[in-house]
């Protein structure tokens, strides 16, 4: 069955656009003027007791209709999108946009009872096979896969490999610890737009810092990632990429969050956000992180949190 186009409306964009990058041009562009680094969005849908799935490897949906429209609106409104390499094996993504295009035709109907409804599931209209083609947006952001140790075994069928060659994605940047990736991957990638980003910098002497000690820290890896080009990066997963940039010493490199609290417990054994906890010298405890400037969103049945990291003394 083919996909519709997704459908996100105005007054929520609206209410999105304090907390978004400025609009995504889709173009890679000289960074001999601007910022070091990229905006910064961590977005994520969990659950009511903070999980993200039902465990690690186990791909679980959380966002209902209308908050899974609000995450491709998002996906269009960056540059770049990134996971972990846990999420590459896990869940095949596509990480590309199905948004609709603007003002496309709304499903409708002829009973009052009904009519709209394809607006209200944030989906776009039925139409000719010929005319769905044209109704998705043409921005869709440059996946970024942080993948250390190479363990994704991508193929041509992956995924985002498929829509890639389709037109209807984009090739990923992947970025490994690897010197030498191997030259069939390498080719692979390139054919279709994406590449190998090899980091060798040093880690970082805090532990907390760094993606499990794997090689590279937060500052390095948004750095390549505006080297490249691209000017803002929404950071969707998984579980650990999300705790490291919550976590003491990374978070003042987030610029906006936005999370989608779906009402549901997905109990013991899940996958949770729980960044690392820092004890003061002293021994005192303190919360790891705080949200200010914070909107609330009903979307559906979900809520959606927008607001910005304080600051860490």
């Amino acid at each position: 069955m083919a996909e519709l186009p997704l459908i996100f409306p105005s007054p929520e964009r609206e209410t999105l656009e304090p907390h978004l990058p400025p609009p995504a041009t889709g173009v890679e562009d000289d960074i001999s003027s601007s910022s070091d680094l990229p905006f910064v969005t961590l977005t994520y849908a969990t659950s009511l007791d903070s999980a993200l799935s039902l465990g690690p490897g186990i791909r679980t949906a959380l966002s209902g209709p209308q908050s899974k429209a609000m995450t491709h609106y998002l996906r269009s409104r960056h540059d770049a999108i990134c996971v972990g390499v846990g999420t590459a094996i896990a869940d095949d993504p596509g990480l590309n946009s199905r948004l609709a295009s603007e003002c496309p035709a709304l499903e409708t109907s002829p009973d009052a009872a009904t009519a709209g409804v394809g607006a209200l599931l944030g989906l776009a209209g039925k139409s000719t096979a010929d005319d769905t083609q044209h109704t998705f947006t043409r921005h869709h952001p440059r996946p970024i896969v942080i993948d250390p140790k190479l363990r994704w075994d991508f193929t041509s069928e992956s995924k985002v490999m498929r829509l890639a060659r389709t037109g209807k994605g984009k090739a990923p940047y992947i970025i490994t610890a690897v010197p030498q990736p191997p030259e069939s991957k390498r080719k692979l990638l390139e054919d279709l737009g994406g590449k190998f980003v090899v980091l060798s910098g040093p880690k970082s002497q805090d532990s907390d810092t760094d993606l499990s000690n794997r090689g590279f820290d937060w500052h390095t890896i948004l750095a390549a990632v505006r080297s490249e080009g691209l000017r803002s990066i929404m950071i969707e997963g998984g579980g650990e990429v999300i705790n490291s940039l919550l976590s003491h010493g990374n978070s003042h490199l987030v610029d906006s969050v936005i999370i989608t609290l779906a009402p549901t417990w997905l109990g013991q054994g899940s996958v949770f956000v729980s960044p690392l906890r820092k004890t003061s010298p002293d021994g005192k405890l303190s919360a790891v992180a705080r949200l200010t400037s914070t909107v609330w969103m009903p979307l559906g049945e979900d809520v959606v949190l927008c607001g910005k990291l304080l600051p860490q003394e």
